[in-house]
């Protein structure tokens, strides 16, 4: 590998760090929004799997297309 693509012109010194800070910031904040998600979800599903589920009745079609008003 050239050495010269690594020292960058002599700004390398500069480059490697900031883009390693970049990436470490991006991938920590990446974690602790994954964890924050699964909080979230679990406490979605608690609070949500306790509430009553009703069935809604569908009318068949033929009374809908009927020429009969339908009450």
């Amino acid at each position: 590998m050239n050495i010269e693509f690594l020292v960058l012109g002599g700004y390398g010194s500069f480059v490697w760090p900031a883009f390693i800070f970049t990436f470490a910031s991006c991938f920590l904040l990446y974690l602790k929004t994954k964890k924050e998600f699964k909080t979230q979800e679990k406490m979605f599903l608690i609070e949500f799997k306790q509430i009553p589920v009703r069935k809604i009745e569908i009318a068949e079609q033929k009374e809908l297309l009927s020429g009969s008003p339908v009450y």
